[in-house]
């Protein structure tokens, strides 16, 4: 008796009806918007608020900041201005890496640069240091909690977070490993352009990690599943 075998069919690629938009690419799950967005908003504004006030302390800036502040004192521009246009070439290399941004990664690329020259604008560098300490330490609390609201919004990664984690995927490595690396390598090349590294550097490195674990769990929205488990 002869038996016949059947062979898996392959899926039929999407049609383009059937293909997500861009909006639904960039959104994401669409539960609970009406607090998510403005959270998303408020956390990437005072994310670029905390980076202007750690700037104006002048005792050291966060490694990519050191290097955005190399490129102003190197080729002119703001320092906003720099931030800007590394996010977007940083997101470039999301490409490669196969990342797809969402609506918190395009906003963070537009939003932390202008906020940052707003700050510098209006804020004043200190005159004493123990006001200068107060806000450098007041800067870095602020961005701890800017980075628990937009991370807990649930828009998808900055792209400078993306890119550690695209190459955590690519490459096997452990992310304090790519996150070490990059990181030293920005910090290095800063400093060569004349970026700002300080006691407010090993300050921010020390503390932002505790800080973002504190308060991500109080900023994080709950997706529909469990908010439905919840009630």
């Amino acid at each position: 008796m002869a038996t016949t075998t059947t062979r898996p069919t392959t899926p039929a690629p999407a049609t383009a009806a059937e293909r997500p938009s861009l909006a639904a690419r960039l959104l994401g799950d669409t539960h609970a918007l009406g607090r998510r967005l403005p959270q998303l908003l408020v956390g990437l504004t005072l994310y670029g608020t905390s980076m202007g006030l750690m700037l104006r302390s002048g005792l050291g800036l966060d490694p990519w900041d050191v290097f955005h502040q190399g490129l102003q004192r190197t080729a002119g521009l703001s320092v906003g201005a720099w931030v800007t246009i590394c996010g977007a070439l940083v997101l470039l290399l999301w490409i490669p890496l196969r990342q797809r941004p969402g609506l918190g990664t395009v906003a963070n690329v537009l939003m932390i640069g202008a906020a940052m020259d707003l700050t510098l604008r209006v804020v004043g560098t200190p005159g004493p240091l123990p006001a200068r300490i107060a806000l450098m330490v007041g800067a870095i609390v602020l961005n701890g909690v800017a980075t628990g609201l937009y991370i807990g919004a649930r828009f998808g990664p900055g792209p400078r977070d993306g890119l550690m984690t695209g190459l955590h995927r690519r490459t096997g490595r452990s992310l304090r490993l790519i996150r070490t690396g990059i990181e030293l390598t920005v910090l290095a090349a800063g400093v060569l352009l004349g970026g700002t590294a300080g006691v407010g550097t090993v300050a921010y490195a020390l503390a932002i990690g505790p800080l973002a674990q504190f308060f991500l769990p109080w900023c994080t929205v709950p997706t529909a599943a469990e908010t439905s488990r919840k009630g």
